[in-house]
């Protein structure tokens, strides 16, 4: 697959041009870098590289070996939707939607390799990933077609994702949006901020019922950035429950884990083009309907 930068794109680094312009998913990149098969200008490329308009970027989509070898995880995988291209899992929590250092054997990732019976030719193709202490639908292509179409559909109209969060506290307004720039904390790896200088970052929220000390909210994201949710939710004042991160942990109600879960994608499957919607609600949100998980939210 190749891409020529243009003249707007100039100075950007070859991992934005993958990630935004190529829609290669991050696990693709990553894959890709340590198998030696990114290219630019026909030679091998660190993926900081800077770029010039006119550039040819390619990524070779021959599938070596993942970055972490694949291990068997034996897990009781609840899957709403599973066909030849795609497949969704409604990942428990806490658990890692892929495979790392701190996380070699138990993983999402391997729990789907071991459910297709651990296959030598077996490739891990993550749509939307969801962090270690989130549960909920999440979306797997099963060819590299399906993977490329879906992560170009990822962040458009044709790929909605709707949560489920409890939060610490209650927002002002039934409703709203948030729009405040997020970016890295100084010094940090993981942890983000509200910055000027962050990405743009949008989340919309409806409050579905509240106690007056916590709340439950239907949100849904217009950017992707990581852990958005959990730091706008936290910049008005309401962390989502249980987060360590960016409010107050709760190990006896949410063990390893918080309050945010993946209630609703509705996407078009990469080959038919059908709108597929799927839906999920965990125990801690109580009882809520499918029209509420498809209200209006502005």
């Amino acid at each position: 697959m190749e891409y020529r930068v243009t003249a707007e794109e100039e100075g950007r680094r070859v991992r934005d041009i993958l990630r935004r312009s190529m829609g290669v998913s991050y696990s693709a990149m990553k894959s890709a870098k340590w198998n030696n098969r990114l290219r630019l200008n026909g030679e091998p490329v660190f993926t900081d590289a800077r770029v010039r308009a006119g550039d040819i970027v390619r990524i070779d989509w021959a599938e070596d070996e993942p970055v972490y070898r694949l291990r068997e995880y034996r897990l009781d995988l609840d899957i709403p939707y599973l066909d030849d291209e795609m497949m969704a899992v409604d990942k428990p929590a806490p658990l890692a939607s892929q495979s790392s250092r701190n996380h070699p054997d138990d993983s999402l990732e391997n729990a789907v390799y071991t459910y297709f019976g651990c296959p030598a030719d077996f490739v891990y193709r993550p749509v939307n990933r969801l962090d270690k202490g989130t549960s909920g639908l999440m979306l797997i292509a099963r060819t590299p077609h399906a993977q490329h179409r879906l992560q170009r559909e990822l962040h458009t109209p044709d790929f909605r994702r709707r949560y489920l969060a409890l939060t610490d506290g209650v927002p002002e307004k039934e409703k709203g949006a948030i729009d405040l720039p997020i970016g890295k904390a100084p010094g940090a790896t993981v942890k983000r901020i509200i910055t000027p200088d962050g990405k743009e970052s949008r989340t919309r929220y409806r409050v579905i019922r509240t106690d007056g000390e916590r709340a439950l909210l239907l949100l849904e994201l217009e950017t992707g950035r990581t852990h958005q949710i959990r730091v706008h939710m936290a910049a008005i004042g309401c962390p989502v429950t249980g987060d360590f991160l960016y409010g107050t942990e709760r190990p006896e109600a949410f063990p390893g884990r918080f309050a945010l879960h993946s209630a609703m994608v509705e996407v078009k499957h990469p080959i038919s083009g059908e709108t597929i919607r799927l839906t999920s609600v965990p125990e801690w949100a109580g009882a809520v309907e499918d029209s509420v998980l498809l209200m209006d939210l502005d």
